[in-house]
């Protein structure tokens, strides 16, 4: 399974107008989709240790605004999971994901 098979609809704020015009501008300009493909590649290379979204953000280089809603999309999409808590960098628990 990769990130170019498309996750279903993209993931947008739906009481916040300025996030539901991100979501539409990220679709019609393929952002979206690289996106998915660099959290997905990202999550394929932790493997089993899996990744917080703060070490998403940091390996993809993407902004982490424009980051967690592509890893919404492939886990509303059934592509990865929860695998547990581990603390970020200022020392609080984070959601650890990984593939399915």
């Amino acid at each position: 399974m990769s990130a170019r098979e498309h996750p279903g609809p993209l993931f947008a704020q739906p009481h916040s107008p300025t996030s539901l015009e991100a979501a539409h501008k990220a679709r019609e300009s393929g952002l979206a989709e690289r996106g998915r493909e660099l959290v997905w590649a990202a999550l394929s290379g932790a493997g089993a240790s899996g990744l917080t979204d703060e070490q998403l953000a940091q390996i993809t280089r993407m902004n982490p605004s424009s980051c967690r809603p592509r890893r919404i999309e492939l886990l509303r999409a059934g592509r990865i999971i929860e695998s547990g808590a581990r603390p970020t960098a200022s020392g609080r628990r984070a959601v650890v994901w990984m593939i399915r």
